[in-house]
């Protein structure tokens, strides 16, 4: 059996774009079309490759043919830079991220890429404790993730670690922590979260003997949004330094105390010998390993 390029083409296509009209417009063919090459492929692995909803979403044997039309494109990139080709075409890279990388450190390494190479990156966000799962589905090539053992099939890497440290508003301070950030005040003391996964604030709370499920929340779900809230004084938070220290330097914000919580980062990316993806990962582990705590 042999899997038409074309065709994986199509799928992933599709997946990215959510619908068949959407990736009709894309390939510049007829929706019609794109449903037939679907059937062909399905046809030819004698599979259901996607679930016909929307969006539109790979099952688990279509994950397998997205991942691989996604390297045979990353690879034929790399085939077309060496061999000289003019017009060489712009290729897409999926990244996944955490939205505090995003928020601090992650885009200025892309930037740079994008000036030396013709590239474009599609970022999925998410937590850094779920990122590997658009690694192993093949949503993604590469993955900043708190998961030190290697995905199957990928090379990891340490990046170092993002410091989170509990900061609040002053007027907050005085109004909820007057005495300073003890046990009985913090339990009662209104706290951001970012979402209903983040523990973060938790851990630290439990660190300081408090009942981590006591405290009333706020959830902001954005990075920077997040941080505007906390500044604006909605509530404390844990917050990177790289994120914070300008507002600490203004004022703005103050230091709670208690331990800092570090959250150790890897750089996963599939096994595959790529330049053009050897080159994202040398920027952006050098990168991380520059401005992340050791």
């Amino acid at each position: 059996m042999r899997l038409p390029a074309d065709l994986a083409e199509t799928l992933a296509v599709v997946v990215d774009e959510g619908t068949l009209d959407a990736a009709a417009r894309r390939l510049h063919i007829t929706p019609s079309a794109v449903s037939q090459r679907i059937k062909a492929l399905e046809q030819q692995v004698g599979r259901v490759l996607l679930v016909r909803a929307k969006p539109a979403r790979p099952t688990d044997a279509g994950r397998a043919v997205v991942r691989l039309a996604r390297q045979f494109a990353l690879l034929e990139h790399d085939a077309l830079g060496q061999l000289g080709a003019p017009g060489e075409d712009t290729v897409a890279v999926p990244l996944a991220v955490n939205a505090d990388s995003l928020a601090t450190w992650f885009l200025p390494p892309l930037a740079r890429l994008s000036e030396r190479h013709p590239v474009v990156f599609d970022l999925h966000r998410d937590d850094q404790d779920f990122t590997a799962r658009l690694l192993e589905d093949g949503t993604v090539m590469a993955a900043v993730t708190s998961r030190a053992a290697p995905v199957a099939g990928c090379a990891v890497s340490a990046l170092g670690a993002l410091r989170y440290e509990a900061v609040a508003a002053p007027r907050y301070v005085e109004r909820h922590l007057p005495g300073g950030p003890h046990a009985d005040a913090l339990a009662g003391a209104p706290l951001v979260d970012f979402d209903r996964r983040d523990d973060i604030q938790r851990t630290w709370l439990a660190g300081r003997g408090v009942d981590p499920d006591a405290p009333p929340r706020h959830y902001v779900p954005a990075s920077a949004d997040f941080a505007s809230a906390v500044r604006l004084g909605l509530g404390w938070a844990m917050l990177p330094r790289l994120q914070s220290q300008a507002a600490l330097d203004a004022g703005d914000l103050v230091l709670l105390g208690g331990d800092a919580v570090d959250v150790p980062l890897y750089w996963q990316q599939w096994n595959l010998r790529s330049p053009l993806l050897d080159a994202v990962a040398a920027e952006l582990i050098a990168e991380g390993r520059r401005v992340l705590a050791s």
